[in-house]
């Protein structure tokens, strides 16, 4: 379960009778669109169906029954939450809105880069400081991954940016190559591998071009230095960088 403070409240007006459900704001909005497959148990502030949340009061039996055909909460809350409508606070949306422009920001900046600067990635702070010279703005209500398409038309007249994939050919010395591997993997889809009769492991991974940073300090931070990197654009085209 969560906590009440993390909660914001889902009210079903129905037969005259008030319904209300503490609920996780992204899970209500989740479980309104039909598209939660969490467990509803973690996401919800209790355990029951209120008349009024804030002063405890619970609804008649006969009534719930009336409306949902049971006296269950657990079924009855994702019919209050489908149903009805979800209340937040003044407070809570900007606690939303603020959650989810860093997750935006997250996001774009692990997926981003320059196109003009041999697709380097964008910091985080360039990012977040050109999505400030646009009109857009966070819609609290909605998923950020529903978001990224218009931040990104948003960003477009004010820097240079597209998404992209970058892929990277390791080779980790063998004094390093158990570990480092394991670490290397993590970055995202290891397109092959081979060990070497030396001891040493080579492979090719496939992650966001944004993460590139991070990845060679991974690499570099598991190898003390050692390790070979290149960037694979095609089977003619290796740049190295090591």
């Amino acid at each position: 379960m969560i906590s009440l403070d993390e909660a914001v409240t889902a009210r079903l007006e129905s037969h005259g009778q008030r319904f209300e459900v503490l609920v996780d704001p992204d899970a209500a909005l989740a479980i309104k669109r039909d598209d939660f497959d969490g467990d509803l148990e973690d996401v919800i502030a209790a355990e029951d169906v209120f008349e009024d949340a804030s002063r405890g009061d619970r609804p008649p039996e006969n009534m719930l029954e009336e409306v949902f055909d049971t006296t269950d909460p657990m079924a009855i809350i994702p019919e209050v939450i489908k149903r009805g409508e979800i209340q937040i606070t003044a407070d809570q949306r900007r606690e939303m809105q603020e959650q989810k422009h860093k997750q935006l920001i997250q996001r774009i900046t692990r997926n981003a880069v320059n196109p003009q600067m041999d697709d380097a990635p964008h910091p985080p702070e360039r990012i977040e400081s050109a999505l400030e010279e646009t009109d857009f703005r966070v819609d609290p209500m909605e998923p950020v991954e529903a978001q990224v398409d218009e931040a990104l038309d948003a960003l477009r007249p004010v820097i240079p940016i597209r998404f992209d994939e970058v892929t990277v050919a390791v080779q980790v010395p063998a004094d390093y190559a158990g570990s480092a591997q394991a670490q290397i993997r993590q970055f995202g889809d290891l397109e092959r591998e081979e060990w070497q009769s030396d001891g040493s492991w080579v492979g090719v991974m496939t992650f966001p071009a944004g993460l590139q940073n991070d990845f060679y300090d991974v690499v570099n931070e598991h190898t003390s230095g050692e390790a070979e990197t290149q960037i694979i654009k095609d089977e003619d085209d290796i740049s190295t960088r090591g």
